[in-house]
């Protein structure tokens, strides 16, 4: 997960709807079950997915109250957390 990338992602659902982002991890699950994919291919597809993921999750945290800054840092915290474990 890149934070620059679900900051940008976080702001393109401030001013769209999340449905895209929803709808369009979905595309890109399906793409995962492509015949012939490439391994290398599978993995960039997957962290497009987890960036996906964890900015709908931050927007989450925003729905709730949470400012901006805060659910992103928090979020990068939590993901801190689980990779050091």
């Amino acid at each position: 997960m890149r934070l620059p990338i679900i900051k940008n992602l976080v702001e393109f659902i401030e001013n769209n709807d999340e449905d895209y982002l929803i709808e369009t991890d979905e595309v890109l699950e399906s793409l995962i079950s492509a015949k012939g994919i490439k391994d290398e291919e599978i993995e960039v597809i997957a962290e497009l997915m987890s960036n996906l993921s964890g900015a709908l999750e931050v927007n989450k945290l925003i729905k709730s109250g949470t400012p901006k800054k805060d659910a992103l840092n928090q979020f990068m915290q939590r993901v801190l957390g689980a990779v050091n474990k």
